[in-house]
C-alpha cells in the first residue's frame, strides 16, 4: 500500500495555513497564505474553491502525490456560521477532491488543539467571539460566531473597542456615568474635542482603523483601579461568554459523562490578558450556569494543530495517542517558528 496522507486547513479571515503530514504524524510540508474565507471575497464560494483549491493543489504537486494519496481532510474555516454555509463549503471540499473529511469553525480547531480528550468546548475571544463544541460521541455545536449581539457575540476586540467608545460617548452626552477611559481614550485617537469624538469614532469604526487592543488595555486598566463603567463592560461579556459556553454544554450529550470537561479558551482578548478580571468573571458566572466541573485550559499551540489532529483522526478511525499528539504539535510548533 502506498503512503497515505492528510491535510490540516485552518482558514482563518486574515490568513490560511494548510498542512501536509503522513499518517504517521510526520510533517510533509506547509503553505501559509492569505484567507480563503468566502466572506472575504466579491464572488464568495467561488473564489473560496478558487483560492483552496489552488493551494492545495500545490501542496499535491511540490510533494509528487495526488488526491488518491490523501486518507483525510479537516478544515476549520472562518464563516463556517449557519447551515446554508457549511453546505457551501462542504461542496467546495468536495469539489476539490475530498470525500473523508470533517469541516466546521474554526472555533472547533481549538477542542482538538487544547484537550487530549479530543472533545469539550472551545470559547474564541479573539477579534471576534465564537464558540464550538465536540461531545464525547463526536457531536459537534457551535454558538455565536456570526458578528451579531442576535447570537450574544458581545465579545471579542472589534466588539469591546465599541463598547469602550460607547462609553465615552454616553459619558459626553447621553448622561452616563462618568469614566476615566475617557482621557486616554481621547488621546489615543488624538481628537481635539468632545465635539469631534464621534466624527473620530465612526471614521476609525467604517474604516476598521480602530486600535481596537489598545482600547482593551485602556478598559482593563481602568477595571484594575475600580472604574465602574470598565468594570460593567468586563462583567457583560464574562457573562455572554459564560451563556454561549454554558449553552453549548447543556445542548450537547455531556450529561452521561462525568468527568471533568475541557474548556480550551482561545484568541488574543483570553490569552494575551493581562489581568485575569475577565476570566475570574466567566468562570464565576459558569459556576452559576451549569453543575458541569469545568477544566480550563488555555490555548497555547497553533490553532492549525487542531487541524491535523482531527484529518488523523479520521484516518485512523480513533483519537490520536498522546506520542503522535505531542510529534505533531512539536513539527508544527517548529514550522511555524521558522516563520516568525
Amino acid at each position: 500500500m502506498s503512503r497515505q496522507y492528510v491535510i490540516g486547513v485552518d482558514g482563518g479571515n486574515s490568513k490560511t495555513d494548510y498542512f501536509l503530514f503522513d499518517t504517521e504524524g510526520i510533517f510533509i510540508d506547509h503553505i501559509h497564505t492569505g484567507t480563503c474565507s468566502h466572506e472575504r471575497f466579491s464572488d464568495a464560494y467561488a473564489s473560496a474553491y478558487r483560492v483552496m483549491n489552488e493551494n492545495i493543489q500545490q501542496l499535491l504537486a511540490r510533494n509528487q502525490i495526488s488526491m488518491g494519496h490523501i486518507a483525510a481532510g479537516a478544515f476549520g474555516l472562518a464563516g463556517a456560521d449557519i447551515p446554508s454555509q457549511k453546505e457551501q463549503l462542504c461542496q467546495v471540499i468536495e469539489r476539490i477532491g475530498f470525500t473523508h473529511y470533517a469541516m466546521d469553525n474554526d472555533s472547533f480547531l481549538g477542542v482538538k488543539a487544547g484537550s487530549e480528550k479530543g472533545y469539550g468546548i472551545c470559547s474564541i475571544n479573539g477579534s471576534g467571539m465564537a464558540t464550538g463544541g465536540i461531545s464525547p460521541t463526536g457531536q459537534r455545536l457551535q454558538i455565536g460566531g456570526i458578528g451579531s449581539e442576535l447570537a450574544g457575540d458581545e465579545a471579542g476586540g472589534f466588539f469591546l473597542g465599541r463598547r469602550v467608545l460607547r462609553a465615552v460617548y454616553d459619558s459626553f452626552y447621553r448622561m452616563g456615568p462618568v469614566t476615566e477611559m475617557t482621557e486616554p481614550v481621547m488621546k489615543l485617537l488624538q481628537v481635539p474635542s468632545k465635539e469631534c469624538f464621534m466624527e473620530y469614532a465612526v471614521q476609525g469604526t467604517l474604516q476598521r482603523s480602530l486600535p481596537n487592543t489598545e482600547l482593551m488595555k485602556i478598559m482593563f486598566a481602568a477595571a484594575e483601579r475600580g472604574d465602574l463603567v470598565a468594570l460593567s463592560i468586563i462583567d457583560n461579556t464574562a457573562k455572554q461568554l459564560a451563556c454561549s459556553t454554558a449553552g453549548c454544554i447543556h445542548n450537547l450529550d455531556f450529561d452521561g459523562n462525568n468527568s471533568e470537561i475541557d474548556v480550551i479558551l482561545a484568541g488574543s482578548v483570553w490569552v494575551k490578558a493581562e489581568t485575569p478580571l475577565l476570566l475570574n468573571k466567566y468562570k464565576t458566572y459558569m459556576a452559576s450556569l451549569t453543575p458541569h466541573r469545568c477544566r480550563y485550559i488555555l490555548l497555547q499551540v497553533p490553532p492549525a494543530t487542531g487541524a491535523v489532529l482531527w484529518a488523523l483522526e479520521l484516518a485512523h478511525g480513533q483519537p490520536v495517542s498522546p506520542d503522535l499528539r505531542q510529534q505533531v504539535i512539536t513539527a508544527i510548533e517548529q514550522e511555524l517558528s521558522q516563520r516568525t
